[in-house]
């Protein structure tokens, strides 16, 4: 992992915008805006957002899995244009690309998207990949490949990727590195196999760690070591 990634894909579950005022809380969407807008300038960051907090295609029984994970892309969209609200008002700027058609949004362009991260503008990606049956682990790896970033970032609420379920087996340890192959061996449920197989071609190290921690984001951006390392 570099000591200090030039250019971070950072992978949102859309849990992290839940609070008390329901799924899209304008403290949690203001939290991580802050968060982001502290990052030092020279931390170029994307970010692909999840859409869990609204809805999850996979386990939305009642509905058609094709529609369901239609709305859950949608639910993406719907949190990254809050997203870019936050970071403008955080005074950072801020453009949100969609892999699904909408007038609120940019059309994914790999080539846009670098040359506004090296401007100094944060990018938003949304709609994971646009197709059903594939979920925004896979759009994340996708995308940390096309801008070409020096690291893959997933924060969610637990600490790493762990030897087994921890909310089963109280004797469950955290596993601090894996290699690739390591991990899709052993079929961790923490994030899609075909992230993992897109970022071992690309090279692209991985880190899944708890974004809930206080200050987490800003300690990834500086180098030092959280949560679970792929590579």
């Amino acid at each position: 992992m570099p000591a200090s990634p030039r250019r971070l894909l950072f992978k949102l579950s859309g849990e992290a915008f839940q609070g008390d005022e329901g799924p899209l809380s304008p403290q949690a969407v203001l939290r991580v805006a802050r968060d982001v807008a502290a990052l030092p300038k020279a931390t170029e960051i994307g970010i692909v957002v999840g859409g869990g907090n609204v809805l999850r295609g996979a386990q939305a029984g009642w509905l058609d899995r094709v529609e369901a994970d239609g709305l859950g892309m949608l639910s993406t969209v719907l949190n990254a244009l809050a997203l870019r609200a936050g970071l403008e008002a955080a005074g950072r700027r801020a453009i949100v690309q969609s892999a699904i058609s909408t007038e609120l949004c940019d059309p994914i362009s790999a080539r846009k998207a670098r040359a506004a991260l090296a401007g100094g503008d944060v990018v938003l990606f949304a709609g994971g990949t646009g197709s059903p049956f594939v979920t925004t682990d896979t759009a994340a790896a996708i995308r940390a490949a096309s801008i070409r970033a020096t690291l893959l970032a997933k924060g969610s609420n637990v600490a790493g990727v762990f030897s087994r379920d921890p909310r089963l087996d109280r004797e469950a340890r955290l596993l601090e590195e894996l290699s690739y192959d390591e991990f899709l061996a052993g079929r961790y449920g923490i994030m899609d196999l075909g992230a993992v197989e897109i970022c071992r071609a690309e090279g692209i190290p991985i880190v899944v760690f708890d974004y809930a921690r206080p200050g987490a984001l800003a300690a990834l951006a500086a180098g030092q070591r959280l949560g679970t390392l792929i590579h």
